[in-house]
């Protein structure tokens, strides 16, 4: 019998009793008595089996309170099982990687391209970080896709609920070697987050059969966090065109500009600072975020990056609920019963072998 609990585990407390009752009976045998011969002449005619046994009857009513006392304490055998929900967002990381991405931000006491600089805030924004005092606590349990751009867009990570996963892609973004990948495509960028995003709930479906953690996931929103420096400049689509489509579809997108203008650099021609999409087009990215019910963010530093993410790990949060089923089986049967025997066979012992005269 394994026995994981006691539901009235107070009442144990009434074992400490049985010692006490041990004494009482002990006591009470030895109140009457008959005159034998004397005891030296006695020894030689030993002990008889039913002498040896004498106390077994008061032995068996100990042994029978004890089994009503654990019998009353409740014995349960506890099973059972918890399910978790999450209710969690899909979110498309859309992260700029043009030409002028290249250029120098400060991070710290150092110095790195904005492209490196946004890498660590973003992947810090998937982990979790409590660096320089902003705490963002990760995106675990959330379905979170990675798109770049430069010229064009390209899904890099699809959405996944693997936060090392996507920080380890996001790590691998490069800025194009060759000047014709460099520019900045945010339409056709945001309409294929979008896209995605769209058809998220029959992505979920479709890992329902095998996946037993992506099962328990309820969509709870649809957002994009879109990233650049520069002005759409690249692509097919225009950026209002794929907002008015995202809002459509019912997500959200919020809109970061980092930096403001841009210098050419001395090795950088007049065409190449076009196709790397210098510049910031403050209005359109409002458009976009207004459009879709989201908001826009103006970056100037690394710091400040991290304080916008850090805003909107706020506003895009994850729920986890978690429901517990417990089942107790009552386990004091058995010892009821056994309590019944016990008493049984004490009383038709003092009634046959062990019967007292009066």
């Amino acid at each position: 019998m394994n026995v994981d609990r006691f539901a009235l585990p107070f009442a144990l407390t009434l074992l400490i009793l049985i010692p006490l009752i041990a004494l009482l009976i002990r006591r009470a045998g030895r109140r009457g008595s008959v005159a034998y011969a004397p005891a030296s002449r006695l020894g030689s005619a030993g002990r008889s089996v039913r002498t040896r046994l004498s106390m077994l009857p008061a032995l068996l009513r100990l042994v029978t309170l004890a089994a009503l006392v654990v019998a009353i304490a409740r014995p349960q055998s506890v099973s059972g099982e918890s399910h978790t929900t999450t209710k969690g967002i899909a979110m498309e990381l859309v992260i700029d990687r043009s030409g002028s991405m290249e250029e120098p931000m400060r991070v710290g006491g150092t110095t790195m391209t904005k492209l490196q600089g946004v890498k660590m805030v973003v992947r810090d924004f998937v982990l979790g970080s409590a660096e320089s005092g902003t705490e963002m606590r990760g995106r675990e349990g959330d379905l979170i896709g990675v798109i770049e751009f430069g010229s064009y867009a390209d899904t890099i990570c699809p959405l996944v609920r693997d936060p090392n996963a996507v920080a380890e892609l996001i790590n691998g973004i490069e800025i194009p070697r060759r000047n014709n990948e460099r520019g900045t495509a945010i339409g056709e960028a945001l309409a294929l987050a979008a896209a995605r995003l769209r058809d998220a709930e029959a992505e979920i479906a479709n890992r329902d059969g095998g996946d037993k953690q992506t099962a328990d996931f309820v969509l709870k929103g649809k957002v994009v966090i879109l990233l650049t420096d520069g002005v759409n400049s690249a692509g097919q689509i225009e950026p209002m065109a794929a907002a008015t489509l995202a809002a459509e579809w019912g997500i959200r997108v919020y809109t970061i500009g980092v930096g403001g203008e841009s210098p050419r650099g001395r090795n950088r021609s007049f065409f190449q600072s076009l196709r790397a999409g210098a510049g910031l087009d403050e209005r359109t990215l409002t458009a976009i975020a207004e459009t879709t019910g989201g908001k826009f963010f103006r970056a100037n530093d690394a710091d400040s990056l991290r304080a916008i993410y850090s805003a909107i790990d706020e506003l895009e949060r994850t729920e986890i609920e978690t429901v517990e089923f417990t089942n107790a089986d009552e386990l004091f049967s058995p010892l009821a019963m056994l309590a019944g025997v016990l008493l049984f066979s004490e009383l038709l012992l003092a009634m046959t072998l062990f019967r007292r005269l009066p």
